[in-house]
């Protein structure tokens, strides 16, 4: 057995190929075996320790430190290539040059998970969507990937990396062309972050871009805007700088969602109010003082108008839309959704073709759509129901059925007056 293994060594002595070969494949089987024991033992022990962590799913979804697994096996071969004998000293540099590579390439990767973990943690927090930190991470990778850049090629050339940075000072301005966007992009996120101009979260509108919707992710060169039909827009940073937006952050913040409609009431239907009419308004509990100080006050008016001498022509009177103007107001103080603690007017606008405006302006105590949207249609179900018992009309353009009807009204009309022509006997002449 010792003289066979003897014969095979002064064999591959005169065989150097073939011992150099195998050397190769050795080191080889060697690198892949210590990266599957460290990929395989002390990876899965290190999520091990860190699965009870804060960090431990962030860390292990991100993968930073299986980038660095890949440097062992790369300084194995980096340092190994070296000792085998006879392979061409310009192979030997290659490899080398090529290990140190994918090294510096690794450190990069984990450098970036790692800052990707920072970004998850960070956004844990309760104030993450007030301070986004997404865009200033990706400008540190992009500097990181650049350096590394830099030095892989410096290392597969076998340079000095100060020969490179020399040529990209060079270059500098075709640089700025190239990274034009991303500088921009990185001036308006600076400004979004510092300004507090949006936050994920927030729910903006931008017409001109078709964006209405909330901020689901702000980064370095979009941000993501998930419409109200559960479409995204992604949208580039610098427009919220450059671009008028609307965001409704201070809707949210005040607690109040503003009702702005307005009434459209028929100018026939507008009257001054008789005795029994305000007799029967005076039954609202809404309009009892309201009408009993302006019935004084009407009174104390004509009064000292009567003793002037003037006629009662020139009395003033209570108006139907004036009192109803008041039971909204009243209404709307008493309603219990209406925020009391914000603007609310109830107002006559321009006189127009469709009759005379009554904008109703105030803010329900929540901001939830739909429970807005119940609010709105549950007062003004109730003012439009109420309207008649003030004798007035909401306003509305005829359509074909209103034609229709009058049109059977001329004709009743007229077969009414041809019977009663025809009942009715013919004069006799003198």
């Amino acid at each position: 057995m010792k003289q066979d293994v003897l014969e095979a060594i002064n064999w591959l002595q005169g065989h150097e190929e073939v011992f150099s070969l195998l050397c190769v494949i050795g080191l080889l089987l060697a690198a892949w075996i210590v990266n599957w024991l460290v990929r395989h033992i002390l990876l899965r022990g290190l999520h091990r320790m860190l699965r009870s962590a804060v960090i431990g799913d962030a860390v292990r979804q991100r993968r930073g430190v299986s980038r660095l697994a890949a440097i062992v096996p790369a300084l194995m071969i980096a340092v190994g290539i070296g000792w085998i004998p006879g392979l061409p000293p310009a192979l030997v540099t290659v490899v080398q040059n090529v290990s140190h590579a994918v090294i510096v390439l690794s450190i990069a990767l984990a450098i970036g998970a790692t800052l990707n973990v920072f970004n998850d943690l960070w956004q844990q927090r309760p104030d993450a969507h007030m301070r986004p930190i997404k865009g200033y991470v990706q400008v540190v990778k992009l500097v990181i990937y650049i350096v590394a850049v830099i030095l892989m090629v410096a290392t597969l050339i076998d340079r000095s990396p100060l020969i490179l940075l020399s040529g990209i000072g060079a270059m500098a301005a075709v640089l700025m062309l190239i990274f034009q966007d991303t500088l921009l992009s990185l001036v308006a996120s600076v400004q979004i972050t510092s300004n507090d101009i949006i936050r994920v979260g927030d729910w903006v509108e931008m017409p001109q871009l078709h964006a209405d919707g909330f901020v689901i992710d702000i980064a370095l060169h979009t941000v993501k805007v998930q419409n109200w039909d559960k479409t995204i827009t992604t949208i580039p940073t610098k427009r919220f700088i450059s671009d008028s937006f609307k965001n409704w952050r201070g809707m949210f913040e005040s607690g109040g969602r503003r009702i702005k409609r307005s009434i459209f009431i028929d100018q026939n239907s507008i009257a001054f109010l008789s005795p029994q009419e305000c007799e029967h308004l005076m039954q609202f509990s809404l309009l009892h003082d309201y009408l009993q100080d302006k019935q004084k006050e009407l009174e104390e008016w004509n009064q000292a108008l009567a003793r002037q001498g003037h006629e009662a022509i020139n009395a003033r009177r209570v108006t139907n839309i004036g009192t109803f103007r008041a039971y909204v107001q009243q209404y709307l103080k008493h309603h219990p959704k209406v925020n009391q603690e914000l603007s609310m007017v109830v107002r006559q606008q321009n006189l127009s073709a469709e009759g005379i405006p009554l904008e109703i302006w105030c803010f329900t105590n929540t901001t939830v759509w739909v429970q807005y949207e119940a609010i709105q249609a549950d007062i003004f179900d109730h003012l439009l129901a109420i309207l008649p018992e003030f004798g007035l009309r909401v306003f509305q353009s005829p359509s074909g059925a209103d034609f229709r009807h009058l049109s059977l009204q001329a004709a009743q009309s007229s077969v009414t007056q041809a019977e009663i022509a025809a009942d009715t006997p013919a004069s006799k002449p003198s």
